[in-house]
């Protein structure tokens, strides 16, 4: 898949803004706070409906408006498409495809792209819901129906919760609360389908991920990830240790799932907080067979971070028939020592389409510095390869 070209209104600090891209490597140049980033978060959202930066869209909307537009016309080998989707402050956002109205969650079944970026490291160093998002937006790019799944189950946790603390300012404890068994029910059919579709994502992410790992750090360090599970009794959102591995199908995660929601009932009318379920699980990684988190070194954590990113394009590259998706390095290199540099440079070099920001030009590795665009106060400026030739 190729990004053609990229249109926005009232994004970020972006009135309007208009950026051509091209088959290979795309390189956008600017001193930090210009924008670059923004045109990347942009990209991004179309393939994910959501950002790398924030939780929720209101903060993408221009300061004073209502509401933003991302438009962008993408390439599928002979055949273009063209979406759009409008970011709106209040409200539902609203999207559309070749010009006809959609559903936004149909945009990441054309839109696939696969984001490196400093915030990365949070994936392995952060608390769970990093690992927890990064899994979410990888499975909607994978199987687009999950991005309703995922919000449906949103809803029905949000109408649950607040069910608990309306029990709890009531006083109502144990069993009085009969309504909630309607709330578990939807709870536990959506929440079993999210626990089963991220296990098989980690599943199928640990041999691509275990081969970048290796080409990235030089070394096998043996990484590993798999799902620690609330529906197990614990809690992996309050750091409770809960032995991980697979819960089997479907049915076997959703008779869990309604066991351990029998066994919190007290608690969750006491705490007026639902503490079982998909939102509270955690992703674990290890490297020579112990937690990332804590115990990694910080070029290792580094070398998790990117090799869950590259196993993610790896994922997507082979089951994908609209080719591969587009890989967005965002002021990456800046992290990385020069050995990493390089790796990095070379695994993602040969995929159709690379867009690359920098705010220092000389970090760019030589593999990736082709296409420059110029960055300066939000105005985009396009500028001749660095051998000289003009583009057509």
């Amino acid at each position: 898949m190729i990004v053609e070209h990229l249109s926005l209104v009232d994004f970020r600090n972006y009135a309007t803004a208009e950026l051509a891209l091209h088959r290979g490597p795309n390189v956008l140049v600017g001193r930090n706070g210009q924008g670059k980033t923004n045109l990347a978060e942009a990209i991004v959202f179309l393939a994910t409906l959501g950002s790398h930066r924030v939780s929720s869209d209101a903060p993408m909307v221009r300061d004073g408006q209502d509401h933003a537009i991302i438009r962008a016309r993408l390439s599928h080998g002979e055949r273009k498409v063209l979406i759009e989707v409008q970011l709106n402050r209040q409200g539902s956002n609203k999207a559309r495809i070749n010009g006809s109205p959609s559903k936004t969650s149909e945009l990441p079944r054309y839109a696939h792209v696969v984001l490196f970026a400093p915030e990365d490291l949070q994936i392995v160093r952060g608390d769970p819901s990093a690992r927890r998002r990064f899994a979410d937006q990888l499975l909607i790019q994978r199987t687009p129906r999950m991005a309703a799944v995922i919000a449906d189950y949103d809803r029905v946790l949000k109408q649950r919760t607040a069910l608990l603390k309306s029990a709890r300012a009531r006083g109502i404890r144990g069993d009085a609360l009969s309504t909630l068994d309607v709330w578990d029910d939807k709870l536990v059919s959506l929440g079993s389908e999210i626990i089963a579709a991220r296990q098989r994502l980690a599943a199928d992410l640990q041999q691509p991920m275990t081969d970048a790992y290796a080409a990235i750090a030089g070394a096998d360090h043996r990484p590993e990830l798999e799902w620690a599970l609330s529906v197990r009794g614990g809690d992996p959102e309050e750091g409770d240790d809960i032995a991980a591995g697979a819960a089997s199908d479907r049915e076997n995660i959703a008779e869990l799932f309604r066991s351990a929601l029998t066994a919190k009932r007290t608690q969750e009318l006491e705490r007026g907080l639902t503490l079982t379920g998909p939102h509270r699980d955690d992703l674990l990684l290890r490297v020579r067979g112990l937690p990332v988190k804590g115990y990694a070194s910080h070029g290792e954590s580094w070398s998790v971070a990117l090799s869950l990113r590259l196993a993610s394009a790896e994922l997507l590259r082979s089951e994908s028939p609209a080719g591969d998706p587009v890989l967005i390095l965002d002021d990456v290199f800046a992290e990385l020592d020069a050995d990493r540099r390089q790796r990095l440079a070379g695994l993602t070099a040969e995929y159709e389409q690379v867009v690359v920001t920098a705010a220092v030009e000389e970090d760019i590795p030589e593999a990736l510095h082709r296409h420059v665009v110029r960055i300066t106060a939000g105005t985009i400026s396009d500028e001749r390869q660095p051998d000289g030739e003009e583009r057509g």
